[in-house]
C-alpha cells in the first residue's frame, strides 16, 4: 500500500468560529476520521501530522489566569500535551470510524521529540506569536520578568513572540518506522515535534519554541518514504494574485516555478508560504509529489481530481 502523508492544522478540531469544547473537538475529530478512510479506500496508508496552535494557545491562556495558583510549564511541555490530547481525540475517532468500516487497521499516537540545532538563527530572532494577547502594562511587565520577547500585534495587543527552528531530526523514527510497517495508522510529530536540542554530551534538553508542523511532515515522508505528501489548507487549490481580479488557480506547478513565485511574494510568509516551502524541500528531498487542498475536497474527491499538485522539474 502507498502511503500518504497528511498534515492538517490545529484548527481540524478547534475552528475560528466555535469556542473549544471538548464536545466540538470530538464532533470535529470525526471528519479527520473519514479524511482517513477516504485515503484507505484509494490504497493508501496514511501517517497524520496535526498542527497545534489554537490548543497551545489554550493552555497558555489557562497558565495566564491560574498563574499565582499552579506553576506554569514550558513551550516543549505544551506540545508535548497537546500532542497526548489531541491524539487521544483523533486516535478514538480513527479506531471508531475503522471498527464501523470493519477495515482491519488500527491507530496509534507516537509521543515525538524533534530536534533542532541551538545554534538555528531562530533563537535569536523569535518570530511566532503563540497565546494570549495582553494590555500593554502587562505585555512590557511579562518582557521584563520572564525576558520574553513581546510584540505589539495589529492594534490588538501584546503577545509573545517564541523560536520557530527548522527541524533536523526525528527521535522517535524508528518506532513511527516499526508501526507504519504494522499497518497501524499512525498519528506523529503532533504540533510539529516538541521541540528538543542536543547538549554538548549528546543528552535532549527542551527548548522554548515551536516548530513548523509543515516542515516537519516534509522531514517525515521523508524518512518513512510516502509517495504522497497532503497539506490540508483553507483553501481548495494554491492561486496566483489570490484576492484580486487577476486570480488564477494552480493545478499542477513545478518546483521551480513554485520557487519563482515565491520570489515574486505571490505566496506570503504568514500564510501560504510556509506550505510552500515545505513541498519545495519534499519533492527536492526525493519525495514525489505534494498535494495541497481542503479538508472539504479530501473528504469527497480523489486524490487525483482535487487540488495543486507540486512536482519535481
Amino acid at each position: 500500500m502507498r502511503k500518504a502523508l497528511l498534515a492538517f492544522g490545529g484548527n481540524a478540531l478547534i475552528r475560528p468560529e466555535e469556542d473549544g469544547l471538548q464536545k466540538d473537538q470530538l464532533e470535529n475529530a470525526k471528519e479527520s476520521a473519514e479524511m482517513v478512510i477516504n485515503l484507505l479506500s484509494q490504497g493508501l496508508q496514511p501517517v497524520i501530522v496535526h498542527g497545534n496552535g489554537p490548543q497551545v494557545g489554550n493552555i497558555l491562556i489557562q497558565q495566564e489566569e491560574a498563574g499565582n495558583r499552579v506553576p506554569s510549564y514550558t513551550m516543549d511541555v505544551c506540545g508535548a500535551q497537546t500532542q497526548g490530547s489531541m491524539g487521544y481525540l483523533l486516535q478514538r475517532s480513527i479506531e471508531n470510524m475503522l471498527k464501523l468500516r470493519k477495515l482491519p487497521q488500527r491507530c496509534v499516537t507516537v509521543l515525538t521529540e524533534v530536534v533542532c540545532d541551538a545554534r538555528d538563527p531562530g533563537f535569536q530572532h523569535p518570530s511566532k506569536p503563540v497565546g494570549p494577547f495582553y494590555e500593554a502594562f502587562r505585555g512590557r511587565a511579562l518582557r521584563d520578568e520572564k525576558e520574553w520577547v513581546m510584540k505589539e500585534d495589529s492594534g490588538r495587543g501584546w503577545r509573545r513572540l517564541v523560536p520557530s527552528p527548522k527541524p533536523l531530526e526525528i527521535v522517535q523514527i524508528d518506532a513511527i518506522r516499526t508501526m507504519v510497517e504494522k499497518d497501524y495508522v499512525v498519528l506523529a510529530c503532533g504540533g510539529g515535534g516538541i521541540p528538543v536540542i542536543k547538549d554538548p554530551s549528546g543528552y535532549y534538553v527542551g527548548v522554548e519554541a515551536v516548530i513548523d508542523k509543515d516542515l516537519t511532515s516534509a522531514l517525515l515522508g521523508h524518512e518513512l518514504g510516502c509517495e504522497v505528501f497532503i497539506i490540508l489548507t483553507g483553501v481548495e487549490k494554491v492561486a496566483v494574485d489570490f484576492g484580486k481580479p487577476t486570480q488564477r488557480n494552480l493545478d499542477r506547478i513545478t518546483v521551480a516555478e513554485a520557487r519563482q513565485y515565491m520570489e515574486e511574494g505571490q505566496f506570503p510568509p504568514g500564510s501560504m508560504g510556509p506550505k510552500i516551502q515545505a513541498a519545495i524541500n519534499y519533492v527536492e528531498g526525493g519525495g514525489e509529489e505534494v498535494l495541497i487542498t481542503t479538508a472539504e475536497a479530501l473528504l469527497t474527491g480523489k486524490l487525483e481530481e482535487i487540488g495543486t499538485r507540486i512536482v519535481s522539474d
